[in-house]
């Protein structure tokens, strides 16, 4: 049954839903400063798992091909932590195999009517080749004027489908709103038992007319959930427009990629092109030099040796705990 964010954050359990998902609404309006404070009430967000002076990042590395490079060692990278390299390595891992918790975002919007049957049958293919019972999670967000969670976390891959099979297209686009939404109602909010890795999967057009957060606010809450996001844009004309400019920005931002399938094979392909890479990055812990438990902003750059021939994606950054 399908859940709209209100009732979703509703403490009785099993009550019925409510009428329709108020969107978050922060008193700032414009796109905030990295190292700012943009007037959005988040007292009550958790930030970053860092530990005690300790940073987590995941990242994937290519080559000048495109082609992800999954056999390099810590040597070859150098981590920098707000322009100072970091002051020592605590581990390094080539992570194959973390728990993912997975937010499958998907814009049912009427802008998107024309391939949003096909896109549906590739979400559900993607879940069933990337969920594994008892170990990974996902869940379902569609969105138009207000996010609806049609499926909560779960690793019910046939429950999943449903999900996404629920969803209709119809309707204005909050997609910064569903953004802002899916990480800290949900992520934020959902336990790590261990290592785990997020990722949030966007297909949409890129286009926003109703949200009440602006992108970087959106942006900013994928950087304080952890969770790397992964946009499709379904706009089928052919070239590359405002939205998909969009869709590159919140990719970018958070150390995801975006994909633009032209064609509408190419959706599926989109999808296995994420399935394999979240089963092949790195995992890195250091200890920043000169932290502040402050709250505020600090910028990640991890640099391959070979820049020449290497290139890494990750987070942009992240925002630092405050002391208690």
């Amino acid at each position: 049954m399908a859940q709209s964010a209100a009732a979703a954050t509703s403490p009785a359990a099993g009550a019925t839903p409510q009428s329709t998902a108020q969107p978050p609404t922060p008193p700032s309006q414009d796109p905030p400063e990295p190292n700012a404070d943009n007037g959005a009430d988040n007292s009550n967000v958790p930030r970053i798992r860092v530990g005690i002076n300790e940073v987590n990042v995941v990242f994937t590395v290519t080559d000048k091909h495109g082609k992800r490079v999954t056999d390099l060692k810590q040597a070859d990278f150098q981590v920098v932590d707000d322009s100072k390299p970091a002051v020592e390595i605590r581990s390094f891992h080539a992570e194959t195999n973390l728990p993912l918790q997975v937010g499958l975002l998907i814009d049912a919007s009427n802008s998107v009517r024309d391939r949003f049957k096909f896109e549906q049958e590739s979400a559900i293919e993607f879940l069933n080749q990337t969920i594994r019972r008892g170990y990974d999670q996902a869940m379902v967000v569609g969105f138009d004027a207000t996010p609806e969670i049609t499926q909560d976390f779960t690793d019910n891959t046939e429950a999943l489908g449903h999900g996404v099979r629920e969803l209709r297209p119809g309707g204005g686009t909050a997609l910064y709103d569903a953004l802002y939404y899916a990480c800290r109602e949900r992520l934020l909010k959902k336990s790590q038992p261990g290592p785990t890795r997020r990722a949030i999967i966007l297909l949409s057009d890129g286009e926003d007319n109703l949200s009440h957060v602006t992108r970087e606010e959106a942006i900013e809450m994928a950087q304080r959930a952890e969770t790397i996001v992964y946009t499709i844009s379904t706009n089928v004309s052919g070239t590359k427009g405002a939205g998909d400019k969009v869709l590159e920005r919140i990719a970018d931002a958070t150390g995801g990629r975006a994909f633009f399938p032209f064609q509408i094979r190419d959706v599926t392909n989109a999808f296995t092109e994420i399935q394999d890479e979240l089963r092949s990055q790195y995992d890195v812990s250091y200890k920043p030099a000169d932290f502040k438990a402050d709250g505020h902003f600090r910028t990640i750059e991890i640099v391959a040796s070979d820049r020449k021939n290497y290139r890494v994606r990750a987070r942009r950054g992240y925002y630092a705990p405050v002391a208690q």
